[in-house]
């Protein structure tokens, strides 16, 4: 890699800055998945060997106005980071001053000390003014004074936003290193966009085509299939004249879709049929019908049917890339989740076979630990926003912003 890694640091008795992504879901002070914090725990416990003293910033969902903050708090993960470490994880509810200043100096080798989220400096006096968010200068050069010139990002999902828990450091410090997991998506994405290993197969779900166009045309010109589905495959359809019933499309991007489909030729993989219901619901009446034939009037399409699936297993069966990013169908229920599970089986055979498997986006990611596969694929991308950027060619700023070797 052409930036620092933490494994490059010197970090016996430094006061090390490092961001995380903790930004997890949180219910009443309790927490509904943790694989984040998991996530994080080798570089940590790395900094804690290394007797080095951690300071960690992450950011907690999104800061409007005062009222948001006390079910904000990362106390609750503060907590649960010292139980996954065997440790006591020192909190400070405040993201700057002189507590927060105390704290830090008190602070012993091999301990490990919590900011309060840092998107609390998006609000100040019941004003929102996104210092955090916006990367204010002198934010990011404060939190930068709090340690020993050294700074680790590992914060993968946040990669795509230039802030001050990222940037703002990075560019106030000597060393800005990449974190064991920010080292591995760059692995594994870079290697999927630079030198795959071929062929090389991308998938793309989810509703929308303009979520997800750039990813999809920067994918066209790398991958040697890729496969679409979810609630953007309809506006497909319906540039191919198929009737969609009252289907997800987006009618200002079906010339588009013509646009891509000329240019991609048999490169992009449509679903050939759909599972459709006569309402948004589970136990919806439904009917599996051939794209071609068309979904009728009253019915939407809410899944991938068994041809397309049967397609698509085809297409991943010699593949040797794959990256996947988007569901299926609507997986959230469970009798239009098919698809999208049995993608993920799908993957699972791909990575037996010798091939590399790489899942982004919340979903997918949700869909194969729902089957509980994800231990059997290359790996799962913690950024959804940050995963689909790098695959589009973009410049991350937060791994801009490191060192480099």
């Amino acid at each position: 890699m052409a930036k620092l890694a933490v494994t490059d640091l010197a970090l016996n008795g430094k006061k090390v800055l490092m961001r995380v992504d903790f930004n997890v879901p949180i219910k009443d002070g309790v927490i509904g998945n943790d694989n984040r914090i998991v996530a994080a725990l080798p570089t940590i416990k790395h900094v804690i060997a290394e007797n080095g003293r951690a300071i960690l910033f992450s950011h907690l969902g999104r800061i409007k106005s005062e009222d948001d903050k006390p079910g904000l708090s990362l106390a609750p993960v503060a907590k649960r980071l010292g139980e996954l470490l065997g440790q006591e994880v020192i909190f400070v509810p405040e993201t700057r001053g002189a507590k927060l200043e105390q704290a830090v100096a008190d602070l012993k080798d091999g301990q490990v000390l919590m900011v309060q989220n840092t998107r609390y400096e998006d609000v100040h006096d019941g004003e929102q003014v996104k210092l955090e968010s916006k990367n204010d200068p002198e934010l990011g050069k404060y939190w930068a004074s709090l340690g020993d010139d050294i700074f680790i990002n590992d914060a993968f999902g946040t990669a795509h936003r230039a802030h001050a828990s990222n940037v703002g450091i990075a560019s106030n410090v000597d060393q800005a290193a990449a974190g064991f997991l920010m080292e591995k998506e760059i692995k594994f994405l870079g290697d999927a966009v630079d030198t795959p290993k071929r062929p090389f197969v991308a998938i793309i779900g989810g509703a929308k085509v303009s979520d997800k166009i750039e990813v999809v045309q920067s994918l066209l010109k790398k991958a040697d299939k890729v496969i679409i589905g979810g609630g953007m495959a309809y506006t497909f359809d319906a540039a191919k004249g198929n009737k969609i019933g009252k289907s997800l499309f987006e009618a200002d991007k079906v010339d588009l879709a013509k646009e891509l489909m000329a240019e991609a030729g048999d490169k992009l993989v449509l679903p050939i049929d759909a599972v459709a219901a006569d309402n948004f619901a589970n136990d919806a009446k439904t009917v599996t019908v051939d794209s071609d034939a068309g979904i009728p009037d009253g019915y939407m399409g809410l899944d991938i049917g068994p041809k397309s699936i049967d397609l698509f297993k085809k297409v991943l069966s010699d593949a040797k890339t794959v990256v996947w990013n988007g569901p299926m169908g609507v997986f959230e229920m469970e009798n239009f989740a098919k698809g999208t599970l049995a993608i993920g089986n799908a993957l699972v055979d791909v990575t037996k076979n010798g091939g590399t498997t790489i899942v982004g986006g919340g979903d997918s990611t949700a869909a194969v630990q729902a089957l509980g596969v994800a231990d059997q694929l290359s790996h799962i991308s913690t950024g959804g926003g940050a995963s689909l950027e790098y695959l589009e060619g973009k410049t991350l700023p937060g791994i801009q912003s490191l060192t480099d070797k």
